[in-house]
């Protein structure tokens, strides 16, 4: 079980990893190459108005990043809560009654349905601040 739960962890750890140095490459480079918006480069105008940059576009751009990463690293630890929880479900089974195993079975599918929760509640936070963000 400790060798389990040791190549979960290593698992977890080369997922993240792995999204940290991916994360850049699925950027559009789009957005990096012309600006956040049009008109964002590091040359100076007479006129202010020749930008053609607007927050509503900055804004957007930056609204659909935050969410992208949300769902993402969402959609991450949603998996991870659904391999602990059949992880403590074998755990569970496989505990033939002796009750320190049984409760760290529970307390392994507990805690991944707490997870669980946390994540859909932060999401729903992250939405809601954003909203009141760019509504405000």
């Amino acid at each position: 079980m400790r060798k389990l739960s040791l190549s979960l962890i290593s698992a977890l750890f080369a997922l993240t990893v792995t999204f940290g140095f991916l994360t850049p490459a699925l950027a559009d480079t789009s957005q990096v190459q012309a600006g956040l918006c049009t008109g964002a480069n590091l040359q100076f105008t007479e006129t202010p108005s020749s930008a053609n940059c607007t927050a509503g576009d900055a804004t957007s751009k930056i609204n659909n990043i935050i969410h992208t990463i949300i769902n993402l690293m969402s959609a991450i630890v949603g998996i991870v809560a659904v391999v602990m929880i059949i992880v403590g479900g074998l755990r569970y089974i496989t505990s033939g009654g002796n009750d320190t195993s049984v409760t760290s079975a529970k307390n392994t599918i507990l805690y991944a349905i707490i997870g669980l929760v946390v994540v859909a509640l932060a999401q729903t936070l992250v939405r809601f601040t954003l909203g009141k963000i760019t509504n405000g």
